[in-house]
């Protein structure tokens, strides 16, 4: 049964939604979903009342439920989803493990940098396409979007304005391989990633071109000021989400280690939940770099 969704006013008099999912004395994890997918997409349900998680959702602005910010930038979005936690944990200063993936990395990667992420797993996330170093290994067809937004933003702007839920899904399954297709084709998951494709292109779909700008322009994050414990966690048979599985980004980042699955895609999120969970949790046992 899917919980009620929690809505909280910010200052200016927008309103944020999000949902709680598993039970109420669980332990916090802040979830922040990938390209397009709102408060909606979860991941693990299965495992929150075993393990006792409580998994923390949000629509981001201009997408399902939570007002647009026409100034959003990633901090002010690192906040907005701060307040929403805040609320839900009755807190005034929240401290929490967050889990984030693929073009929701940059806003877990700028609530570390705020210095509130407890812990931060950054699973299968989207690369900085923007950064010299990584476009260099990126295929030429991927350098066209990154290169169109920093050439001709509002061109990319329309672009990507012009974007469905039906065209994002497609994409993804276009992009996967056949074990992770079979993952994001069952009946459960797909009804799921359709719901919360609806509320990430809410309205103008206004949500998912801002996330993608910014994802796409270099990050205005200054990944040597985290202190925050970080994992990029990747599988090795996942072509999409960065050319080196993560290897520059976690060299980057203070504290950070990577790990990569040998036996997982791109839907490791859905396939090895439990594994993140202990990350995010920094249960005892640190594992090696390939698993």
């Amino acid at each position: 049964m899917m919980p009620s969704p929690l809505s909280v006013s910010r200052p200016s008099g927008r309103s944020l939604t999000g949902l709680i999912h598993g039970p109420e004395d669980g332990t916090p994890i802040l979830y922040i979903a990938g390209a397009g997918t709102g408060k909606s997409m979860v991941f693990g349900e299965d495992l929150l009342d075993t393990r006792g998680i409580r998994l923390i959702t949000m629509d981001r602005p201009g997408m399902g439920s939570s007002g647009a910010d026409p100034t959003r930038t990633p901090a002010s979005t690192a906040d907005d989803y701060r307040a929403f936690v805040a609320v839900a944990l009755g807190v005034t200063n929240p401290t929490v493990p967050i889990v984030a993936n693929s073009q929701g990395a940059l806003f877990g990667l700028a609530a570390a940098a705020q210095g509130w992420a407890q812990t931060l797993v950054l699973a299968s996330p989207a690369d900085e396409v923007a950064n010299p170093s990584v476009r260099e290994l990126l295929p030429e067809a991927a350098r066209a979007l990154p290169d169109l937004v920093q050439g001709t933003p509002d061109a990319a702007r329309d672009l990507l304005g012009s974007f469905t839920p039906h065209a994002m899904r497609t994409m993804v399954l276009d992009g996967a391989d056949a074990k992770d297709r079979a993952v994001y084709t069952t009946s459960a998951f797909d009804a799921l990633y359709q719901t919360a494709l609806a509320e990430g292109f809410a309205g103008d779909g206004g949500g998912y071109v801002a996330d993608t700008m910014m994802a796409t322009t270099p990050w205005p994050v200054d990944l040597a000021a985290i202190t925050t414990p970080v994992t990029v966690l990747f599988g090795a048979r996942d072509r999409v989400h960065s050319p080196d599985h993560g290897a520059l980004l976690t060299t980057r980042i203070p504290h950070a280690r990577r790990v990569v699955v040998s036996e997982a895609g791109g839907a490791l999120l859905w396939t090895h939940s439990g594994l993140v969970f202990d990350m995010a949790l920094q249960l005892p046992g640190s594992p090696p770099e390939t698993l």
